[in-house]
This record gives C-alpha cells, sequence and structure tokens, in this order.
C-alpha cells in the first residue's frame, strides 16, 4: 500500500487509523446520551399530550423565538449539515449555491405563506384547500402530495445518518449502513409516536440550538487556522481542489454545457419556491398562537438559518482547503461527510484525543440534527394520512379524536418502514440533492394550490385537483427519468439506463407545469358552489384568524 493510499483509508476510516478503543467509546457514548436526553424529552412531552392539538399542533403553546428555533432545527437538515459542506468542498463555488437558495426560500415563506396559512387552517395544508373546495378530493389529493414529499425528504436525512454513523465506527460495506439506517427509523418512530408535536419540538429547539454552537466552534477553529484571513482560506481551497482559479468561479458543477445551465436554473427554482410547500415546515405554523407569532417564528428563522449558512463558507472550503477532496471522496463519494472529517481535522488528525472528541461531538450534532428533522417529517406525514385521509376522507367525520391519534401513530410506522426500505438503496446520493428533489416535488405540487386558494376567488376543486396530481406525477416521473435514478456510477441504480430527462432536478419544467395546470383546471370547469362566498370567508380568516380554530 502506497502512503497515498494509505493516507486516504486513514481518512475514510478515521477510528480505525488511530485504533483506539476508547474513541470508539468516547462517540458511542456521546451518542448514547444524546438518544437517552431526546427519549427523556419526548416521553415528558408524551405524558403533556391529551388530545389532537396537542399531538398535531402542540397545543400552540409555544412562543415565536421559540418557534423559530424548531422551525430552524426542522429545516437544518442532514443536507444543510453534510450535503451542503460536502458539495462547497467538491465544488466551490457551485456548492455554495444550495446555501443561498435555501436562505432565499424563506422571503417567499415570510412574505406569502406565513400568516395566512396559520390563520386558515387547523393542522394541515389540506385544512385551507378544504374550506373553500370539495373536501374529500382536495385532502385526497394534499394527503397524496404531503406523504410523497415527506418520503423523498426523509430519504436523504437517512443517507445522511447511513454515511455518518459509518463513518464513526468504521463500518465498511452495505450491510452496515442498512442496519445504522434502520436504527435511525426506529429512534424516529418512537420520537413521533410518543411524543407527537411537542416532543417533536422541543427536540428541533434542543437540536438548532446544538448545531448552531457546533458549527460556531468549526467555524471559528477553522478560521483562527487561517489567521482568520477568509482570503488565505478560500486560496488554500483552491490550491487543494486541484481546480485552481475555477474552484471559486461559477461552472466548475453547472454552466460547463446548455444542459448543466438548464440544471442550475432548475435547481434554483426549486431551492427557492419548495419551502414555502414543505409539509414539515407549513405545520410549524399552527403551534404558535396567533398569527403575529407565526410572522415573528419566521423572522427569528430567517436570522438564525441565515447565520448558519454563512458558516458553510468555513465548513465547505476548509474541509477542501484542510482535509481535501480526494480524502472526502475516499470516506464518502458523495461528500457527505466533510464536515465531520474537517471537525476531526481541526481537533488534531485522525488518530488523537482532540481530533476524536470534535469528530464525536460534531458527529452527534449532526445525529441530532438527521433526528429532529426525520421526526418532523414523520409528524407531517402521518398527521396528514390521520387527520386528512383517514378522519376527513374514508371515516368521513365520524372517528373521535383517539382514533386519529392511533392512526396517526400506526401511520408514523408504516411511513418510517418505506423510508427505511428507500434510504438503503440511496446511499450513493448526496444529501442535497436529495432534499432538492422534495423541494422541487413541494413547489410543483403544494405551491400553486395554496398561493392558487389564498388569493384566486376563481380557483375550483378541478383546479386543485389538476395542480396537485400534475405537478405531482410529472415531477415524480421526471425524477424517475433523470440521471438522479439511472445511468451513471452515482445513481439509485447505477447498473441501468433510463434517463432519459437530462435534468437532475425537475423544477424547471414540473413547477411552471403545477402553476399552468391549476390554472387551465379552474378555467375549464365550472366554479364550485358559494365560491365566492367561500372565498370571502377564507379571505376574511386568512387576515384575522377568525373561525379558524
Amino acid at each position: 500500500m502506497t502512503p497515498r493510499t494509505t493516507v486516504l483509508s486513514a481518512a475514510a476510516h478515521p477510528l480505525a487509523a488511530g485504533g483506539a478503543s476508547e474513541h470508539r467509546t468516547l462517540i458511542i457514548t456521546l451518542f448514547s446520551v444524546f438518544v437517552a436526553a431526546t427519549l427523556a424529552i419526548t416521553i415528558w412531552a408524551g405524558r403533556q399530550t391529551k388530545d389532537a392539538t396537542d399531538f398535531y399542533a402542540g397545543g400552540r403553546s409555544f412562543t415565536g423565538f421559540q418557534n423559530g428555533l424548531a422551525i430552524s432545527g426542522d429545516y437544518m437538515s442532514a443536507a444543510s449539515f453534510l450535503g451542503i459542506a460536502g458539495a462547497i468542498s467538491l465544488y466551490g463555488y457551485d456548492g455554495f449555491l444550495y446555501s443561498i437558495g435555501f436562505l432565499v426560500a424563506w422571503l417567499v415563506a415570510l412574505l406569502l405563506v406565513a400568516e395566512p396559512l396559520r390563520n386558515s387552517g387547523r393542522f394541515t395544508m389540506a385544512d385551507v384547500l378544504a374550506h373553500r373546495l370539495k373536501q374529500r378530493p382536495v385532502r385526497t389529493a394534499a394527503g397524496t402530495s404531503t406523504i410523497v414529499v415527506s418520503i423523498f425528504y426523509l430519504l436523504a436525512q437517512m443517507v445522511g445518518a447511513g454515511a455518518l454513523v459509518a463513518l464513526l465506527l468504521g463500518a465498511t460495506g452495505e450491510g452496515a449502513r442498512r442496519w445504522i439506517i434502520v436504527l435511525v427509523g426506529l429512534v424516529m418512530v418512537l420520537y413521533v409516536t410518543i411524543g407527537g408535536m411537542k416532543g417533536t419540538t422541543w427536540v428541533q429547539i434542543v437540536k438548532a440550538v446544538l448545531l448552531i454552537a457546533g458549527t460556531l466552534l468549526i467555524t471559528i477553529l477553522v478560521l483562527n487556522k487561517f489567521h482568520w484571513n477568509l482570503s488565505t482560506l478560500l486560496g488554500r481551497a483552491a490550491d487543494a481542489s486541484g481546480k485552481g482559479r475555477a474552484f471559486l468561479e461559477p461552472g466548475l458543477q453547472y454552466g460547463k454545457d446548455g444542459t448543466s445551465k438548464l440544471n442550475f436554473v432548475s435547481l434554483g427554482l426549486a431551492l427557492v419556491l419548495g419551502t414555502a410547500g414543505l409539509p414539515h415546515i407549513l405545520i410549524r405554523f399552527y403551534t404558535v398562537p396567533t398569527a403575529r407569532a407565526a410572522r415573528k417564528s419566521v423572522n427569528w428563522a430567517i436570522g438564525i438559518i441565515g447565520a448558519f449558512y454563512l458558516m458553510t463558507i468555513a465548513l465547505g472550503f476548509g474541509a477542501a482547503a484542510l482535509v481535501g477532496p480526494k480524502a472526502i471522496i475516499a470516506s464518502n463519494e458523495s461528500g457527505n461527510t466533510a464536515a465531520p472529517l474537517l471537525a476531526q481535522q481541526v481537533g488534531g488528525g485522525a488518530g488523537s484525543t482532540g481530533g476524536a472528541i470534535l469528530l464525536a461531538v460534531i458527529s452527534a450534532v449532526a445525529f441530532a440534527t438527521i433526528l429532529a428533522v426525520v421526526a418532523g417529517l414523520t409528524l407531517a406525514s402521518s398527521a396528514s394520512f390521520a387527520h386528512d385521509l383517514w378522519a376527513n376522507v374514508i371515516r368521513k367525520g365520524r372517528t373521535s379524536e383517539k382514533e386519529e391519534i392511533l392512526t396517526a401513530k400506526l401511520a408514523a410506522i408504516v411511513i418510517g418502514a418505506v423510508s427505511i426500505a428507500l434510504g438503503i438503496f440511496a446511499h450513493r446520493l448526496n444529501a442535497a440533492a436529495l432534499v432538492a428533489l422534495a423541494f422541487a416535488v413541494a413547489a410543483s405540487a403544494n405551491l400553486p394550490t395554496i398561493l392558487y386558494s389564498l388569493f384566486w376567488k376563481r380557483f375550483t376543486t378541478q383546479g386543485a385537483l389538476w395542480s396537485i396530481y400534475g405537478g405531482l406525477i410529472s415531477s415524480v416521473t421526471l425524477v424517475i427519468l433523470s440521471p438522479v435514478v439511472s445511468g451513471n456510477p452515482k445513481a439509485l441504480f447505477p447498473g441501468m439506463s433510463f434517463d432519459y430527462f437530462p435534468l437532475g432536478n425537475p423544477g424547471l419544467v414540473s413547477i411552471p407545469l403545477g402553476f399552468a395546470l391549476g390554472w387551465l383546471g379552474s378555467l375549464l370547469s365550472r366554479p364550485d358552489p358559494d365560491q365566492e362566498k367561500k372565498y370571502a370567508e377564507l379571505e376574511v380568516r386568512s387576515l384575522t384568524g377568525y373561525g379558524a380554530h
């Protein structure tokens, strides 16, 4: 084995490189402490959960600041901490575009969705649609869309979890990653079934504080390495990348040809518009007592998330400069372990006690990130199934709150099982890229329907169904036919080739199609009964909150 190969192997399995069993013990201890602490919070919160409002909306008892922290914890996922750091470390400037897109998206959520959605609905997105449209068909469509978007997003968290824990424990082979994904799935189901929204929210708050603190620590250590000179950091990263100045300029990943330029536009469109249609973000607006608190929580979230994404510059370019793209790829081909490897490096390097401690702490924070986000996603999708599909479509309103909550818990188990099964096959993909697909589906199916319902008087039930199903089917179909699923070594099925759609993100086609279908379906159908009256009522609700809760 050459010295070069030895270095790469050490980076890929840092604990093996050190060979110190106490480091592994330290990591397992930290993980165990965190999981035990969050499960204790979940059990405590579960005892406070008395009815459906507690289970779905945390009793609407959280302040704007608390909900802002929880939104941050829900939003800053494995894609943010692991995927974006990896994308920047491998693609430089183009990788940082994820950070910009994720942050700018909050302006859409703040200006168009947060306050009117909080005022108009009760527990889910479908509550808003069902007020002015035919209840059973729109709840069926909205519930289906919510579950599909949540599973796409869950897939990214499972990929991040598998890469992270495999790195920590020096686990090799797909078998080890499968067991890790199963473990994460079981824990997330426990969070939801025991704690409901209250437990999930407190876990997200704790996770947000830990993530910001951990990221700030790494940022300080990285900048200190380069004497607080950002230009020196960027220059060193460019040199270590092997790409030179091109690493700091647009075009390394996007812009090489016409297809990659279109792919960039598609990605940007999905990131900017997707947040306002994400189910696990939308339900967070129902956990506060007033619309003013909802607006305040989004303001807090923008500040916290903005600070975090600024620090991803240090995470990504620091990993490129200090760890190196080759070592990062050797550890995980999509770059998902760049941030933990950077933590180990600034702590003293592989084999050192300081490196092991910092690797363990940052990885525990990343694991906290994954657990908090998967809990929120599972809760959103299981709540939509129980409240929209079961209680209002299948049972036609003839159900008790106890039965509805039990159904939500059973749905959480099923959704967790599906996510585990899909996550086992998706470990080759970058977590940030997977989340971008979820954003595209949300922006194609959910956002047009929400905006039309809130702001267009002529919108009809047929328009809603065309918009949701059209956006959902087109986006998922284009993902299946894209290079993400087949046609290259990093695809979901690398041995197959049916990548007929050239773009890695479907947003450029499916998002305009979702809006167009909603418009066309409304124009080609008769207005719903009492359409003007119901729209006037919804308009009053969206401005005042009167009658919604």
